[in-house]
This record gives C-alpha cells, sequence and structure tokens, in this order.
C-alpha cells in the first residue's frame, strides 16, 4: 500500500476541518490527523444564537460532521480532547495534551493551523462570575441554554454590539427575556457607519432590546438574585445574566515559542499560499492575518466564508496543486427580527483611517416593483472613489437586501466600478425587483456625482449649514413638508419650481432635498440649469430623520 506525507491539522470547525476534507479528496494516501480540544470538530457556529433562541430546535443539526463520520467517509484520524500545546518546529513535532491526562508528541511532514479565536475577557473585577456567559462552541451554547431554561431567566445584559451580540439579544428577545445591550462605542455593529447602524438600532428598539451606547462596564458585582453591572458612567444594571461578546483574539498562545511570525494582536501572519515563514507550516481562520482585497493592506476578518476558502487553499498546497488567496473584503450579513442588514468592503471609518478619498450616495429603492404587493424600501450606501472604484456598501432593508450586497461584492472581487453597477443586466419581475434595479440605481446616483451632473451634501452636514450663505429648499409636496421638514427650510415643490424661479436667492448656495434624492436630483438639475449653485441632499429627508433617531436617541 502507498503511504503519502504525514499531515497534521490543529483545530477543526471551519478551516480544518475543510482542509482536511479536501486534502483527502486530493490525496488518498496522505497520513491525516487532526488534533481537537474539544468534542465537536464540525459544527455550525452561526447558528449556535438561533439554537439558544428556540429558532433551531434540533442541536444535532448544528453538527456539520461527526469524528465517527469523517473518519469512516475521509479515513482521517481525528483526535477529540487532544489539545496542540508546543510546536517544535526543528524536530516537527507537536506536543499534544490529552484531557484523561498525559502527553506525547506527535511528528508531521507538514503542519496546518487552525486553532481559531477565542472571546476576549477583559480584567475587569467580577468578570469570572459564573453568571457571565460566553459563546463560541458547542459547550458553551448548552451551558447558556441551560441554564436559562434551569433557572426561568427573566433579565439578561448583553455586552457588545457585534454579530454575537446582537443575534443573541434578538433570541433572548424571542424567549421572552428582557435584554439591555451594553456597548462601549457609540453604535452598534461595526462593519456599518453611523447612519446605516441607527437603522439596526432603531429595528431593536421597536423590538423591545434597551441600549446603553458609548458606555463599558467598570465591574461586575453578584448580588442574591444575579449579577449587576457597573458601567463606565456610573450607571447601575442589574440582570440574572449577562453574555460577554466584545469580540474575539485570536487562540494562538501555543505558537509563541515556534518560531511562527505573529502579527501585533497575535494573528499568525501568512503569505497568499497561507504558508507561515516556518517551512511547512501552514495556518487558516480566524487566527490569521490576511491582506484585504480592497486595501491591500494586513487585516483580519474571522468570517466563516474566508475561513473555509483558505482551508480549501491551503489543502491545495500541502497536496502539491497549488492556490493563492487573495484576500477577504469582509461581506456580511445580519438578521434584526424582521429586517436585514448587511455590508461589504470598507465603511467610512476605514476610508478616513487609510487616508483614501471617497464620496458617497445613498439611496432608497424598493426591493421589487411597488405596484406588485409586498415592495418594500431599503437604505443602500455606495463609497467610491473620484475614478468609480467601489471602496464598500451597506444595506438595510426588510426584503432583497442579501441579493443586491452580494451583487455589489462580486462587482468588487471583479475590480468593477460604479459603472459596472449601472450597466449590470440583473434579473426583473414585478414580484423580484424593478426594471431598474437598487443596484442599478445606486450606480447611476454614484454616475451622476462623478460626471458632474449633481453636487450632494450628507444628511449629517445639515449641522454646518449656515443661512446667510445657504438657502434650503424643500422640494417635496406641502403636504409632506408639513408632516416634517428641516426647520428653516422653505417649501417650493419640484413640480413649481420653474414657476417660482424668483422666491431662490441666487446670491446664495442653494441646497435642496425631498424625500429619498430622486426629486431633489431633478431639482438641482432645473435649477443648475438656470444658473444657480445648487447642491441635492443624497438620501433625502429619510436619511435625515434616521440621523436625527441617532441623535436624539443617544
Amino acid at each position: 500500500m502507498n503511504k503519502g506525507k504525514k499531515v497534521l491539522i490543529v483545530g477543526g470547525v471551519a478551516g480544518g476541518a475543510t482542509a482536511a476534507a479536501r486534502l483527502r479528496r486530493l490525496d488518498e494516501h496522505a497520513d491525516i490527523i487532526m488534533f481537537e480540544r474539544d468534542e465537536h470538530i464540525s459544527f455550525a457556529n452561526c447558528g449556535l444564537p438561533y439554537y439558544i433562541g428556540d429558532t433551531i430546535l434540533d442541536r444535532s443539526k448544528l453538527l456539520v460532521q461527526t469524528p465517527q463520520a469523517m473518519k469512516q467517509r475521509f479515513n482521517i484520524d481525528i483526535r477529540t480532547f487532544s489539545e496542540v500545546t508546543a510546536i517544535n518546529s526543528e524536530r516537527k513535532t507537536v506536543t499534544v495534551s490529552r484531557l484523561e491526562g498525559g502527553t506525547y508528541e506527535e511528528s508531521y511532514d507538514e503542519l496546518i493551523l487552525s486553532p481559531g479565536a477565542k472571546p476576549i475577557k477583559p480584567p475587569v473585577t467580577g468578570i469570572d462570575s459564573p453568571l457571565i456567559f460566553t459563546l463560541r462552541n458547542i459547550a458553551d451554547t448548552d451551558r447558556m441554554k441551560g441554564y436559562i431554561q434551569q433557572e426561568s431567566i427573566k433579565k439578561a445584559v448583553v455586552i457588545g454590539c457585534g454579530f454575537i451580540g446582537i443575534e443573541m439579544a434578538e433570541n433572548l428577545i424571542q424567549l421572552g427575556i428582557e435584554v439591555t445591550v451594553v456597548e462601549a462605542a457609540p453604535h452598534i455593529l461595526a462593519p456599518f457607519d453611523s447612519d446605516l447602524a441607527v437603522y439596526a438600532e432603531k429595528e431593536l428598539q421597536d423590538n423591545g432590546v434597551r441600549f446603553a451606547l458609548g458606555d463599558g462596564v467598570k465591574a461586575f458585582r453578584e448580588t442574591e438574585s444575579g449579577i449587576a453591572m457597573e458601567l463606565q458612567s456610573g450607571k447601575a444594571i442589574e440582570a440574572d445574566i449577562a453574555l460577554l461578546a466584545i469580540g474575539v483574539r485570536p487562540d494562538t498562545a501555543f505558537v509563541q515559542d515556534s518560531g511562527i511570525e505573529l502579527g501585533a494582536k497575535g494573528h499568525i501572519i501568512v503569505n497568499e499560499r497561507m504558508e507561515t515563514n516556518v517551512k511547512d507550516i501552514y495556518a487558516v481562520g480566524d487566527a490569521v492575518e490576511i491582506v484585504h482585497f480592497v486595501h491591500g493592506g494586513k487585516s483580519a476578518i474571522p468570517l466563516a466564508g474566508p475561513a473555509n476558502k483558505q482551508g480549501r487553499i491551503v489543502a491545495d498546497n500541502v497536496s502539491g496543486s497549488g492556490g493563492v488567496y487573495q484576500g477577504a473584503q469582509g461581506t456580511s450579513i445580519i438578521k434584526l427580527f424582521e429586517m436585514t442588514a448587511a455590508a461589504t468592503g470598507l465603511n467610512e471609518r476605514e476610508l478616513q483611517r487609510l487616508g483614501l478619498q471617497y464620496e458617497v450616495v445613498h439611496v432608497h429603492p424598493a426591493s421589487h416593483a411597488t405596484y406588485y404587493p409586498g415592495a418594500s424600501q431599503m437604505a443602500i450606501k455606495l463609497l467610491f472613489n473620484r475614478v468609480g472604484r467601489i471602496w464598500g456598501a451597506q444595506a438595510f432593508g426588510k426584503d432583497g437586501v442579501d441579493k443586491r450586497i452580494d451583487v455589489i461584492a462580486t462587482v468588487i472581487r471583479l475590480k468593477g466600478t460604479v459603472q459596472d453597477l449601472a450597466e449590470l443586466e440583473l434579473s426583473y419581475a414585478p414580484p423580484y425587483s424593478s426594471a431598474k434595479d437598487p443596484v442599478n440605481i445606486a450606480g447611476y446616483a454614484a454616475q451622476n456625482i462623478l460626471a458632474g451632473k449633481t453636487d450632494v451634501f450628507l444628511p449629517r452636514d445639515i449641522k454646518d449649514w449656515d443661512a446667510e450663505r445657504t438657502q434650503l429648499i424643500d422640494v417635496r409636496t406641502a403636504g409632506e413638508h408639513a408632516k416634517g421638514h428641516i426647520a428653516g427650510s422653505i417649501n417650493i415643490p419640484v413640480d413649481e419650481l420653474r414657476d417660482r424661479l424668483d422666491e431662490i436667492d441666487g446670491s446664495k448656495e442653494i441646497w435642496v432635498y425631498c424625500q429619498v434624492g430622486l426629486r431633489g436630483y431633478t431639482a438641482s438639475r432645473i435649477l443648475v440649469q438656470h444658473g444657480f449653485n445648487v447642491k441635492n441632499m443624497t438620501g433625502g429627508y429619510k436619511s435625515y430623520a434616521m440621523e436625527q433617531f441617532c441623535t436624539e436617541s443617544h
């Protein structure tokens, strides 16, 4: 019988398990051993909150692959409850610690590291209370779900507003538990800029979630009835349990003395072939530092999709067939009760940090043809530069958000431009879209800016509005204006503009706005061609109203 190379894989789940299965398909004779410190080698991390919230009722559905099934199908030596604690790259061995006791060394020809990341636990008083839970694996899930069921939990605090924290807030609410979310940052969901995050915050608030934003936890203290949290502001919150979800850090302590290069935050440095600086050692998943596809710099993006792709590529390289990982762009999505938020690429904060020039458009198209029942409005924010390169996009809505962000993510991956968004031929029938798809509309809006057909200002710029040098005109109907408008604006409906030009002060810059930006664009084109200096508010009054909600609710 042929005997192939000996490959050790440290850690399963997305990256490690994918690498193992792919490697076996490519090399029937390789001696593959996988080490996993826990019981489960491959499970649906992203489904854990929904099992706790009883959306997923069958726990076994979370188990993507069992050790027994993986052994039978792929002939892989699976060693659970076995933790790799050290690597000796000179001898090409790893030290393995068994849960039941004892250690041993295992040699390798090639080594794949997929240790993942672990929840961050800040050094604050009371952080080790058993009433503070984290959610990383099946064991964490069982522990939290069991406690909720046994103790009839009524109140919970979620600390941290990333995807896991917000998904848990939703699922706890659906269990009838009162939820308060604590977040040190001003807004939830870091991939989103504040002007899109507020849509998510409003949806959560409308469904009963309470917020303490811009406020971190100073200390925990157990009480007779549960656990109390003192916040940095001095505010106190009491609950039955707390979920700690403030982020993750790479689980790479065992790599420290191996000679493998680590980044500033402990991530394993790899090249485009997923190789570390040490020969015959590769790394994948949440523990690695990779290249960001959009800006080209170093980044860490702990998402399942990138981890799976990296696992596939590393198997290709170990087997000798070769493969290159071109980076991640952070495409992500989250369910928020009846709504959806999704993002891809860079947001404004990242663009500002990197010093990259960018333009912004906000559009509010319908999810499908409005004459067909069930259409709903969405918000799309598109970021791009002066030559049309797309930096990123964010979207929020009830229906169709996922496919719009996925289309934009695909154009980014193919290095397309806003011109491509405008020209894409996408499937259309009234139940699914409009003849002008929301992606096309975002592209048109961006094209108009780049072509000099319109100049825009953002809803947040209203705070700098100066009536001495600017005239603010609401071009909606009188009825719309009466229901709510920006203070100080005058109302001249777009259909009356040509007959009321004498009411417009040509000595000032003219700022126009409508409900979502389309009538404002039409108004700006009319006025520009009559000699006025005009800007249109991108996103219109709808985006402005959300800015006000943001200000008033925080």
